[in-house]
């Protein structure tokens, strides 16, 4: 079974951005945190990704979820679900990175 994503989990852009782990699911609770669902939009603080012009990332979208743990038919993320770091064009920069996850919630 794979970790399942919470409030409590950390993840970071691949510069070094920190995401502000919110979610709008009230329902599935693992361990005191909200499971964070697929549907949710994260922001991204501190990106330091400067090619030729400045264009850190803002936002983190999700694209893949869990199969089968869902709240309301809408996937929750899990430790090896796939988000891209998108800047404030929606272009994508990378891919988000799960630095830390609660081991005690797990799902398929």
């Amino acid at each position: 079974m794979i970790p399942i994503l919470t409030t409590s989990s950390s993840v970071m852009c691949p510069h070094g951005g920190q995401a502000i782990l919110v979610t709008s699911n009230a329902e599935m609770i693992l361990d005191g945190a909200p499971a964070l669902l697929q549907t949710d939009s994260h922001l991204i603080v501190g990106c330091a990704f400067v090619p030729a012009a400045p264009s850190p990332c803002t936002s983190i979208r999700w694209i893949t979820g869990a199969a089968q743990a869902t709240v309301h038919g809408v996937p929750v993320l899990l430790q090896n679900s796939i988000g891209l770091c998108l800047n404030a064009l929606q272009a994508p920069q990378g891919i988000a990175i799960v630095v830390q996850v609660q081991q005690n919630a797990k799902g398929l």
